[in-house]
């Protein structure tokens, strides 16, 4: 198994179909602690900014669970969304509760944000499914541990014209404005009903589809756009956008040091699974590319040799820092679904500061077998991927996590979580919060 080498640009030779990410070696051993357990799909983890060292679990079923300072799960949920959300499928469904994001002031003044998939209204086109719905809630004035349900305003819906590739990350960047992860609409290719033709969603500036947005919640009615924003002049573009060419970007994350660069996994098709580092205005390619591979909606097993280096306005598509393909050339599953992590800045494991963590779902759909991941940035800004291997007791015997991986999540003091599930769909209370913590 080879180092996969990739950067930003064209510095670094593009990976060929069949390499994996090395293989761990004994200082990549880490261990997972079990926080707490009993959901059913938890696909996010929101920490407000307020000392109270909560811990803010949401399951796609539509709730938001709080685990309070001393490991212990509240009885009640501090928000339940499930009677204003499509009804989800307990086999498979990417729909549901899928971001949540407390506002940067929100020890005085009680907001946050949530992304859920709602019921399509009659103005919807009748062959599309749901609505992506943006809201704005704020906590119970009597309860911390509760929302006000019905202080609910909705900031922004996007048409969903199929089930799948949601997106629905939300977080507040360094700058205070709202960053909002949209998925290109579902089906395959970024093509069919509700897709622009011979252009896909990705590439079509004039939709909120494949893209990441940026918004101003403290202003306007129900939100300005930032007088930067890359487009926000472009009369035949959507405003809001701050990047674009993105299928299905599952979690983005600010780094917390540095520069506090704004990291992006994208979900990939058939062959490759991306990281972005995502920039104002960046193109990342979809769907003139899976990857960094030029890809042909209509024969999209088999990567063309050539594709256009630009978009429709001649700006430059970026390549991922970050990839990986399907299956190594002995066949052997890297994984299928890429799951956006986090810069590690805490303290407890020092071998990982400074590197992005972040996981796969699984190697296939039947059974969770999740991998975790650890890329480091050298020199010359080229990315090495390897994976991370669970310590004994902490994992099955082959050091994996032998359950399906959906998301992570980022504490007060930086350490990192990873959310579980046994199940594929959201059925069942086999879903886990664990701290990755140092293997001993």
């Amino acid at each position: 198994m080879a180092v996969i080498c990739l950067a930003v640009g064209a510095g670094c030779p593009a990976v060929q179909p069949g390499a994996a990410p090395s293989p761990p070696s004994s200082n990549d051993l880490v261990a997972l602690q079990l926080i707490a357990d009993g959901f059913t799909s938890p696909v996010g983890m929101a920490v407000p900014d307020d000392g109270s060292r909560r811990l803010f679990i949401l399951d796609q079923t539509g709730q938001v669970w709080i685990i309070d300072a001393e490991g212990n799960r509240v009885a009640a949920p501090f928000l339940d969304l499930a009677d204003r959300m499509v009804g989800v499928s307990p086999t498979n469904d990417e729909r549901g509760l899928l971001g949540m994001a407390f506002h940067p002031q929100f020890a005085a003044n009680g907001r946050f944000f949530v992304y859920y998939t709602a019921p399509k209204d009659a103005d919807d086109p009748a062959a599309f499914n749901s609505r992506n719905r943006v809201s704005e809630f704020r906590v119970s004035p009597g309860d911390p541990n509760r929302a006000d349900t019905d202080s609910e305003r909705v900031i922004l819906d996007i048409d969903a014209p199929q089930a799948n590739h949601n997106a629905g990350h939300l977080a507040f960047g360094p700058d205070g404005f709202l960053y909002i992860a949209s998925g290109d609409g579902g089906g395959a290719n970024d093509t069919g009903v509700g897709h622009t033709p011979n252009l896909g969603n990705g590439q079509d500036k004039s939709t909120l589809l494949g893209k990441i947005l940026r918004i101003d919640v403290d202003n306007g009615d129900p939100f300005n756009v930032p007088a930067d924003n890359p487009l926000a002049d472009d009369v035949d573009a959507r405003p809001e956008i701050w990047a674009l060419g993105l299928r299905n970007p599952w979690r983005f994350s600010f780094d917390s040091g540095g520069e506090h660069r704004l990291f992006a996994a994208d979900v990939g098709q058939n062959l490759f699974e991306e990281v972005n580092i995502v920039v104002k205005g960046g193109n990342y390619g979809w769907n003139i590319k899976e990857g960094s591979y030029c890809f042909d909606p209509s024969n999209a097993l088999f990567p063309p040799l050539v594709c256009p280096a630009v978009d429709a306005d001649g700006v430059s598509l970026i390549d991922p820092i970050i990839e990986y393909s399907h299956s190594d050339d002995e066949g052997k599953s890297a994984g299928i679904s890429a799951i956006g992590g986090y810069v590690y800045r805490g303290d407890a494991i020092p071998q990982l500061q400074g590197q992005y963590i972040f996981g796969d779902y699984s190697t296939g759909f039947l059974v969770g077998d999740g991998t975790l991941f650890a890329a480091a940035e050298g020199e010359d800004g080229q990315w090495t991927l390897r994976e991370l291997a669970l310590g004994v007791g902490s994992g099955d015997a082959s050091g994996r996590i032998g359950r399906f991986i959906l998301a992570f999540g980022e504490d007060a003091d930086n350490e990192l979580y990873v959310l579980t599930s046994e199940r594929a769909g959201p059925s069942g209370n086999t879903g886990q919060v664990h701290r990755i913590i140092p293997a001993r």
